[in-house]
């Protein structure tokens, strides 16, 4: 699958999350939404995965998180 295929599908996911669900809710609630729309497309999805950043010989630990790595 392409980049352009996968952003289509979380795009057209997020769309249709926001057109039933509308604005205001916690970040948490769409986020779960979305987790289950791309899994439902057949996408292989984590939640909340933290990355380390290496710089020379230091290793920040945990120093970025991605909400929904695909």
């Amino acid at each position: 699958m392409t980049e352009n295929e996968i952003s289509k599908i979380v795009f057209e996911s997020g769309l249709k999350i926001h057109r039933k669900l509308g604005i205001g809710l916690f970040e948490t609630i769409y986020e779960e939404c979305l987790f289950y729309e791309l899994q439902k497309q057949g996408l292989i999805v984590e939640r909340q995965k933290f990355l380390n950043i290496q710089y020379e010989e230091l290793v920040l630990q945990n120093a970025f998180k991605m909400d929904l790595p695909i």
